[in-house]
């Protein structure tokens, strides 16, 4: 899945120049938000093993600079997540013998610096659940995982709308109850991941 998001995100960069960035982020007359992610569109790109992914954000602007928001995110990944950039990413030979569906609403605090530019903690409690090849359950577990963000916020439509590319520092200190198969193959890499693209909208009002 990652492999879709990086070539969506350098499909973005290559059109920044063609966006009108909103210099003043300190009106706050449209409280409240609501929005996902553009990597959906991974969603609909044909694949044997499609992500899954779905994600829903509910936020409120509790001041010119600071923002709360609330995220209900599911997904599904077949190998460990702290496979870094390189020859070992996302390749099969290190997959699970199965795959991990996750499930979970975190919370995440975003502080604008200047300007558009922002920084931002995400952190979200996840059901795992556990599948074979055969996309059989096998059990369930837990984890948490958190992200580190730093983005810009790009408005559009008198503020109407807004875009945020960004890049992330993810970790997951907890992570429960992975069949024994899977925790092999898990304890192979960190449990952190750098440089995680992020493409997040949303449609104030």
């Amino acid at each position: 899945m990652r492999t879709k998001i990086i070539a969506l995100f350098i499909i973005f960069l290559q059109f920044e120049n063609v966006l009108t960035a909103q210099k003043d982020h300190g009106d706050v007359s449209k409280k409240h938000f609501v929005g996902s992610t553009l990597f959906l569109i991974a969603n609909f790109i044909p694949d044997p093993n499609p992500p899954s992914y779905f994600q829903l954000n509910y936020g409120y602007r509790i001041t010119p600079k600071d923002v709360f928001s609330v995220e209900a995110i599911t997904w599904t990944y077949k190998g460990p997540l702290g496979r870094p950039y390189g020859p070992d990413y996302e390749a099969s030979r290190s997959n699970y013998p199965g795959s991990v569906t996750s499930l979970g609403i975190g919370t995440a605090y975003k502080r604008f610096l200047w300007k558009g530019w922002y920084s931002a903690v995400h952190i979200t409690p996840f059901i795992q659940t556990y599948k074979d090849l055969e996309n059989k359950k096998i059990q369930k577990g837990f984890q948490l995982f958190n992200s580190l963000r730093l983005g810009y916020q790009f408005k559009f439509f008198k503020n109407r709308v807004f875009l945020e590319p960004s890049i992330a520092v993810t970790n997951w200190p907890i992570n429960t109850n992975l069949p024994d198969s899977f925790q092999t193959e898990e304890d192979k890499w960190p449990s952190y991941f750098l440089f995680e693209p992020g493409l997040h909208f949303g449609i104030n009002f």
